[in-house]
């Protein structure tokens, strides 16, 4: 299936090394193979294909070269830096890797002003609708159960998404976990993010996190730091305009996979409209340029909304999620009297009739993910 980043990327490889991030197994070498038939593929996790990356041999005669894990080389921006200066991008030059990838990005300038940037996310209902032609009732639905995680999705078993996910979760914490950090204590990272599936949508106490795991508040703060960067989890904090005392409150904490979610019905559905604002805020800021970030709303009197998507410092809607509620929400009006740009949103699960009171609107959960555009 034809991915959502196709033809961006695409675009920039005319111009630029292309840097193509995300979690593992979420379709990034599928993507890259797919751009074009006449490429070379080198993976550094296989011998062979080693000994040609440190020789330099691969065939130029052709349209594009991927690097996969190419970050797993000694000095690989500098490597490629070297490349990309003598040889230019004839042919184009493409570099796929997960967490360590993205990490290595924010370290040091050795390629500023070579390189663009993305990050592939699993399926959304938008994304479904638009490449499959599902409704987006079915869509949703089956992220849901199953999760967007492309091969499970695909395959439409929910056995089979237990045994990938086991897989898949194990090949993290074991392999990339321990590439990316030196960490002694695996198992109760793994605990972690088993807790961390069981409390989808609530604020996260990083003391209770601690006395849980009998470790120091520092140490799950760094642990939840590595779990971001691998792209098991990603955080959804508080909004305030001024950006340090938001990082100071509590954080929300989703999941990439929707279908590791351990909850019911509304811990899931917030867990994937969650995952969708996500991808649709990346797509902007990695086409754009424009600083993104993904809020959730609660004053003093703990008012609260779901989610505040804002791009370059201004929020873009307010987004409540219910499962059955057919009254809107009281927070939601409170919270548009102070940003009235922010269009108030709430979305219901399998909704029969849309509403409207004010400036707020009422709509199903499957047909506001199909039609999501934040710009």
């Amino acid at each position: 299936m034809k991915r959502y980043l196709e033809g961006f990327i695409r675009k920039d490889l005319e111009e630029k090394i292309v840097l193509l991030s995300g979690p593992r197994q979420v379709g990034k070498a599928t993507l890259s193979k797919q751009l074009t038939t006449h490429r070379v593929y080198l993976s550094y996790d296989a011998s062979s294909d080693r000994r040609i990356i440190h020789a330099q041999e691969w065939d130029r005669d052709t349209d594009l070269v991927i690097f996969d894990e190419l970050h797993k080389m000694k000095k690989w921006k500098s490597w490629i830096k070297g490349i990309y200066d003598t040889e230019g991008i004839s042919p184009s030059l493409l570099i796929t890797g997960s967490a360590r990838l993205d990490t290595y990005r924010k370290g040091g300038d050795s390629l500023a002003g070579r390189f663009f940037y993305y990050r592939l996310h699993p399926l959304t209902v938008k994304e479904i609708c638009s490449t499959l032609g599902e409704k987006p009732e079915t869509a949703l639905d089956r992220l849901l159960k199953l999760g967007g995680f492309p091969e499970p999705y695909l395959k439409d078993s929910e056995t089979f998404a237990k045994r990938f996910r086991r897989i898949h979760t194990d090949t993290i914490i074991r392999e990339d976990l321990l590439d990316l950090e030196r960490v002694r204590d695996i198992k109760s990272i793994e605990i972690l993010i088993d807790l961390l599936r069981t409390r989808v949508g609530s604020t996260t106490s990083y003391s209770a996190l601690a006395n849980d795991l009998q470790v120091s508040i520092h140490t799950v703060k760094h642990w939840l730091q590595i779990l971001e960067n691998l792209y098991i989890i990603f955080p959804v904090r508080p909004y305030h305009k001024n950006i340090a005392r938001s990082l100071l409150k509590e954080s929300k904490y989703y999941l990439y996979d929707t279908g590791a979610v351990e909850g019911d019905l509304g811990a899931k559905l917030e867990n994937t409209v969650a995952c969708a604002l996500l991808r649709d805020l990346h797509l902007i800021e990695d086409t754009t340029g424009s600083r993104v970030a993904l809020h959730y709303l609660r004053d003093k009197e703990k008012n609260e909304v779901d989610f505040l998507p804002v791009v370059d410092k201004r929020p873009l809607c307010m987004i409540e999620v219910k499962v059955s509620e057919e009254n809107f929400s009281p927070s939601l009006f409170r919270f548009h009297r102070k940003l009235e740009h922010a269009k108030p949103y709430q979305i219901v699960y399998r909704l029969k009739r849309k509403k409207s009171k004010d400036a707020a609107r009422m709509l199903p959960a499957h047909e506001f993910l199909r039609d999501l555009q934040l710009l």
